[in-house]
């Protein structure tokens, strides 16, 4: 007996130490156990990201609202639109909080100019590639524009581009910062409207080969 008590008696004050030492959750403000919180910026688009604008018309900037943690801060904005050029033009909104960290949002802005015999066109719908079927999906966004969602009918593609038809059946794809970050474009553009339509081009593009892609309207 005199050796069991000699044994229990060290447990139990370690199990009275354990007991009284209590974690403190009393975190100071804006901490977690020791790490500091930072909320980065959330940005949300006034309007569509995508804005088409007829050449000679005026550009409106809808602008970006950046909130840290639902206050309000300030967002600078990098690029330009030449309403006089047609072209691809795209703006880059920045915000940083307030222990540096940084967020963006990018923005698509469309200067286009279409010709009488184009305006009557629609070409939107869904395009099969001869090769694989790998659709294509064209939707219009102003006579003569078209947002086209893999124009190169690779499979598990995530690319969307913008597409001219700035004249009777001539389309194209300007350069442009693609969907994925990428300088796209194309050549040996092609629309034949047959039954059923088609279209063909290559893609100018880091992650596509130099290959003549061929489509036939579903």
């Amino acid at each position: 007996m005199i050796r069991i008590k000699k044994i229990l008696l060290p447990l139990l004050a370690f199990a009275v130490f354990i007991s009284c030492n209590k974690t403190d959750y009393n975190y100071p403000e804006g901490t977690v156990a020791g790490s500091k919180i930072t909320f980065f910026p959330d940005l949300t688009y006034n309007g569509d990201n995508y804005v088409v604008v007829r050449a000679g018309e005026t550009y409106t900037e809808p602008g970006v609202t950046a909130k840290e943690n639902g206050a309000e801060i300030p967002v600078t904005i990098d690029g330009t639109v030449d309403t006089n050029t047609p072209g691809i033009y795209t703006l880059v909104y920045s915000a940083v909080n307030k222990d540096g960290f940084p967020a963006t949002a990018s923005r698509t802005v469309i200067v286009y100019e279409t010709a009488d015999d184009a305006i009557v066109n629609d070409f939107s719908g869904n395009y099969a590639r001869t090769t694989n079927g790998s659709v294509a999906t064209w939707t219009k966004l102003a006579p003569g524009v078209y947002k086209v969602f893999n124009p190169g009918g690779a499979i598990g593609t995530n690319l969307t581009v913008i597409v001219f038809n700035p004249t009777a059946l001539t389309i194209f794809i300007p350069e442009q910062i693609a969907s994925d970050g990428s300088v796209t474009s194309s050549t040996n553009e092609s629309y034949t409207n047959s039954v059923p339509p088609q279209f063909s081009w290559k893609i100018v593009n880091p992650g596509y080969g130099t290959g003549q892609r061929t489509f036939t309207k579903q």
